[in-house]
């Protein structure tokens, strides 16, 4: 029987995955929290081998952090369960270590056979993710200019378009104030704007937030 730990900010979200997996034959679902930090303390007295995780979830503020998860219990693998931009966490997600990606939009079913596969050690990507990719692998040089943005980069992008001001991003990030203007700068130049008015623009423009 495949444990798994589901972290997710959203009740409906809890009661959909613990009813569909209630009688499932190969899956267990031993385990729900509702913010990172409860992650960890999770892993430290369970069993856990696969960990479903949104990327929205409260506390968890950088993919490092998961990347963190994935050095200090090796054995549970990790899938990315979330509504956010496939064409970009996906990639970076999956560089970080995670051992899936998968859209909440996907059926539960989706997220049943995507658990067996990375548990028996397959990294997966759902269908809409390689079919994103591989239309913007077809697209023009500017409209695949995301693809050079690290993953803090990313963060930071984030961060920018919901409003939020370089010294709010950086007690977010734990990161020097100096650090996230820097990062601005690349952003600019990356994606090829003069202001963050633009830079924001651009971003939805590509579905980066």
């Amino acid at each position: 029987m495949i444990k798994v730990c589901l972290a997710d900010n959203h009740p409906v979200v809890h009661f959909g995955v613990k009813s569909y997996f209630k009688d499932h034959s190969d899956i267990s679902l031993v385990a729900n929290v509702g913010n990172f930090m409860m992650v960890r303390d999770i892993l430290l007295t369970k069993e856990i081998d696969v960990l479903i995780l949104d990327l929205e979830l409260e506390g968890l503020s950088s993919i490092f952090e998961v990347k963190n998860i994935l050095k200090n219990f090796p054995k549970t693998k990790i899938i990315i369960f979330s509504n956010l931009s496939e064409q970009i966490y996906a990639p970076n997600a999956i560089k970080a270590g995670v051992a899936g990606f998968i859209s909440k939009k996907e059926k539960l079913e989706t997220l049943g056979q995507g658990i067996i596969k990375v548990n028996q050690g397959k990294i997966i990507i759902d269908e809409t993710v390689k079919k994103n990719l591989a239309l913007i692998a077809k697209q023009n040089k500017s409209e695949r200019l995301y693809r050079k943005l690290s993953n803090r980069e990313v963060e930071v992008l984030r961060y920018l378009s919901d409003g939020k001001k370089n010294n709010e991003i950086s007690k977010i990030l734990d990161l020097n104030e100096k650090t996230i203007s820097t990062y601005k700068l690349r952003l600019l130049q990356k994606l090829n704007v003069t202001n963050l008015v633009d830079l924001v623009n651009k971003a939805k423009t590509l579905e980066i937030v």
